[in-house]
């Protein structure tokens, strides 16, 4: 039975959690807060007490598994080299490391892995970085459009009549069945060494998309700020296709925001 060690337990990483618990992973969830123990053990995982920014002197038992996924919001680069200093000196060979598409600059058009379109002077880029130079284990790195999915449905993104600026930008967005599958695959295929973007395929404009999402839930219209288009990006998601062979799940965010496909929100 293969083990894996969750650093971070949110929003999706409860749902990894569940779906490795599915195929008979060991999973060790880490928390910041003592009280989340109970939730992590009803999940089926062991439970750790971790803060990447304020790190136990020991946490080799949390780490001694066959994989680590990282998948926390701190952006803290001195916590992050801490924590690799104890990834190398753990029996850890393989790391994931959940990064954002947000690391790319605007170019008013595609980009891909390969462009060398990241904003290098981003801690996130250089958070990347130090994993993927570590000589002591292999780094994939999964940059994760926007979040979308249950519990989190697009059409309450914007409460209390909240403004949606530059209406007629595209969006880049991913559901969670997604995320937690192409996470999946890299570790089942044993794809390391690599960067990947994780992102629907199609790019809706803003006043589409949420125009149809708050439909959807029937709540007002979305209250559009009408402005000149501001720069963008469309986050291409060719190279997990083409690697890992993967097929979306919810790749078409319009067919996602018909009536018909609304139990991907569901808790």
């Amino acid at each position: 039975m293969k083990s894996i060690s969750l650093l971070g337990s949110g929003w999706l990483g409860l749902a990894l959690n569940s779906h490795f618990q599915k195929q008979s992973f060991r999973v060790k969830a880490s928390t910041r807060t003592l009280s989340r123990f109970s939730q992590l053990k009803e999940a089926g995982a062991t439970a750790y007490l971790v803060d990447v920014e304020n790190q136990p002197e020991d946490i080799q038992e949390f780490l001694d598994c066959d994989v680590l996924i990282v998948n926390i919001t701190s952006k803290i680069i001195s916590s992050y080299t801490q924590l690799i200093t104890n990834i190398e000196a753990s029996t850890i060979r393989r790391v994931l490391f959940v990064s954002s598409t947000s690391i790319y600059q605007n170019t008013n058009g595609e980009v891909k892995e390969s462009d060398g379109l990241e904003n290098q002077n981003s801690p996130l880029y250089q958070i990347e970085r130090q994993f993927m130079n570590s000589p002591h284990f292999q780094t994939t790195v999964v940059r994760m459009a926007g979040l979308i999915g249950p519990a989190r449905h697009p059409g309450q993104f914007f409460k209390n009549n909240k403004p949606i600026e530059h209406p007629d930008i595209s969006v880049n967005l991913i559901h969670q069945v997604d995320c937690v599958n192409i996470i999946s695959q890299i570790i089942e295929q044993n794809v390391w060494g690599e960067v990947f973007n994780a992102c629907a395929g199609t790019h809706p404009t803003k006043r589409n998309f949420y125009g149809q999402a708050k439909q959807c839930l029937d709540l007002p219209p979305p209250n559009f700020v009408e402005s000149t288009v501001a720069e963008y990006k469309i986050v291409s998601n060719q190279k997990v296709r083409r690697v890992l062979e993967y097929k979306f799940i919810y790749d078409d965010l319009e067919i996602l925001m018909s009536p018909s496909e609304q139990s991907a929100f569901e808790v």
